[in-house]
């Protein structure tokens, strides 16, 4: 039986989940002695393997079976993206295997829910997928290797010396590949992104629309690329990348979280040049124009990984925090891949941010200092009077905070499973390391005109939220998305699981959480659709793909944002893939929402 709880601001920690002395994860996995194949058990009864290892498509759509309810207003379509399976079978017979999840093959999935005929009738759900990346697993089959730049793949350990010496020599690798399905794009996936035009599919007639309103449907990653889909199909119908909405985003990385201003629908983000000199370049691409503006220039700071970043009604807030990148950047090259290529955590090197100005041309207004992290995800940001400083604006920032970069090594696909002995590190204290709090910092006393030769402000801590209370992938009602928000939506971590087990709605005003949790059953990103008729913040729905770790089979999950209680399913006869991110198109809106 699915539950939905309300927990105490103290105590959390015995009650729910236990310490490492407790209960509730002593007791649990005590026998670790492997059999022949190396495998336990699944870690507390908890199954989520299957999700892990996805390789069935639907390329046609399919009727699933609903039962309870999923109200009229979150017709439309959710899309999906991230990695489904991770192994391949090679000419040479051997089984290739992505070793991180990040690198796992990208599948996108789609379930268009149709609303009621009529008052007796219930919402239809229809679903579809498709792997989107034929051309790189067909090569790998062929060649029994991948020589494309990964996010964690190992180096082949063979590999001469001298071969790797001589990528120190090579220019930063290639990003795109020419063919569609060429390449590993897949952490978020945007609709009708501003800027870019899209291919069409093979088989569509010049000029075709879409009767859904959807005119481009792009993956996205953290790389200066992007991948065009057939909205309905999901096929991949072209490539593209930074520099062809300006000359000079010619950097190779960049923000899989793009964001955008939930008035004009005006996209922003940044562009990463690696050299002796970093360069950050802070750009927005207009909705109406799709022309391309470079808003800032930054070079006096290190190059870092960076997931995402912060957008208030007047700024971008370049964040730049403790994944810095080894070596000025010259490892990227030796080790072809992200993660070997970070520094170790510096706990003395503060983390520096940048405030943009994104109106009026000002480039970079403020720069402010504070403790050191690591991220993945902001959640939002906004403005607001200072309460010490009259007539000057703080700006008051949420985002997922880590104590240093271990959660990276936490994502290798056997520190996951929860058949893997070595996943059983992360349920324990090691685990905690691994884990995130959601911190809302204060920028305080925003200047009026820049002056950036004072000394950097402190950006201030304000909040800390438990890190059992605090969700990742973090979501909230898009309404709020610039302004001050009450609510936040994310994925659970307290251990009962090797991966995740359940979804916590932090209340950041009362200090509490409320948790929706089905033992077995481990849930993907809650995407917020409000209701257009609510009153309040939290009314609305949460949409979020589950894989019932028993049954081996997903479903579509529809949660009242308000009660964190079940509404209605919608049953796949498969596993779906633990995918990242998602975005939901509602009927006639225009555009998707990204944040």
């Amino acid at each position: 039986m699915a539950t939905s709880t309300m927990m105490p601001h103290i105590g959390l920690l015995q009650e729910s989940v236990g310490t490492e002395e407790g209960s509730s994860i002593s007791n649990i996995g005590k026998d670790l002695s492997l059999p022949k194949n190396g495998l336990l058990g699944p870690f507390n009864d908890w199954p989520n393997d299957q999700g892990f290892d996805v390789t069935q498509e639907h390329r046609i759509p399919v009727e699933l079976t609903v039962t309870g309810t999923i109200p009229a207003y979150a017709a439309g379509i959710l899309y999906r993206t991230g990695p489904g399976g991770h192994t391949v079978q090679t000419e040479q017979g051997k089984t290739w295997t992505a070793s991180h999840w990040f690198d796992g093959f990208t599948q996108v999935h789609r379930f268009q829910i149709l609303p009621p005929e009529n008052a007796q009738s219930s919402s239809r759900v229809f679903y579809n997928s498709r792997s989107t990346v034929d051309s790189l697993v067909e090569n790998i089959r062929k060649t029994g290797s991948l020589q494309d730049f990964t996010f964690a793949q190992k180096r082949d350990p063979c590999q001469s010396f001298f071969k790797k010496i001589m990528a120190y020599f090579m220019p930063m690798p290639k990003l795109l590949s020419s063919k569609s399905d060429g390449r590993n794009i897949g952490v978020t996936i945007s609709v009708n992104m501003a800027g870019l035009t899209p291919p069409r599919a093979s088989g569509d007639a010049e000029g075709q629309g879409h009767a859904s309103g959807i005119t481009t449907l792009v993956n996205k990653t953290d790389a200066n690329a992007y991948q065009f889909l057939d909205p309905e199909t999901l096929e991949p119908v072209g490539i593209a990348k930074q520099s062809d909405l300006h000359p000079d985003l010619k950097g190779p990385l960049s923000a899989a979280h793009a964001k955008s201003d939930p008035t004009t629908g005006d996209i922003f983000n940044y562009n990463l040049e690696i050299g002796q000199q970093h360069v950050y370049r802070v750009f927005t691409v207009s909705a109406s124009t799709g022309k391309t503006k470079i808003l800032a220039t930054i070079t006096n700071t290190e190059g870092a990984y960076l997931h995402s970043f912060l957008l208030t009604e007047n700024y971008v807030i370049l964040c730049v925090w403790n994944s810095y990148y080894a070596f000025g950047g010259v490892k990227l090259l030796y080790e072809r891949n992200i993660l070997d290529a970070l520094s170790n955590f510096d706990p003395s090197k503060l983390t520096k941010w940048y405030v943009v100005d994104r109106k009026h041309g000002k480039g970079v207004v403020a720069t402010y200092e504070s403790e050191p992290f690591f991220c993945f995800h902001t959640i939002n940001a906004w403005e607001t009077s200072s309460p010490t400083d009259r007539g000057k604006i703080d700006i008051v920032a949420d985002l997922v905070a880590y104590d240093d970069l271990s959660v990276l090594k936490r994502f290798y696909y056997e520190n996951l499973k929860s058949t893997s002995p070595s996943a059983r590190n992360y349920v324990g204290s090691k685990g905690e390391s691994a884990r995130a709090s959601i911190k809302r910092f204060r920028l305080p006393s925003l200047p009026t005109s820049p002056n950036l030769a004072t000394k950097a402000k402190e950006a201030v801590v304000v909040v800390t939220v438990p890190k059992f209370h605090s969700g990742e992938l973090p979501t909230l009602n898009p309404d709020k998305i610039t302004k001050r928000h009450r609510y936040v939506y994310g994925v659970a971590d307290r251990g009962s699981s090797t991966f995740v087990d359940g979804l916590v709605k932090y209340d950041m005003d009362t200090k509490t959480p409320m948790f929706w949790e089905q033992h077995g059953h481990s849930a993907g990103e809650a995407i917020f659709v409000p209701d257009p008729e609510g009153k309040n913040e939290d009314d609305g729905v949460l949409l979020s793909v589950v894989l019932d770790g028993h049954a081996g089979k997903s479903y579509l999950l529809c949660l009242d944002a308000r009660t964190m209680k079940e509404m209605g399913r919608a049953a796949v006869e498969c596993a779906v893939g633990f995918g990242f991110h998602g975005t939901h198109f509602a009927e006639n809106s225009g555009t998707g929402m990204q944040y």
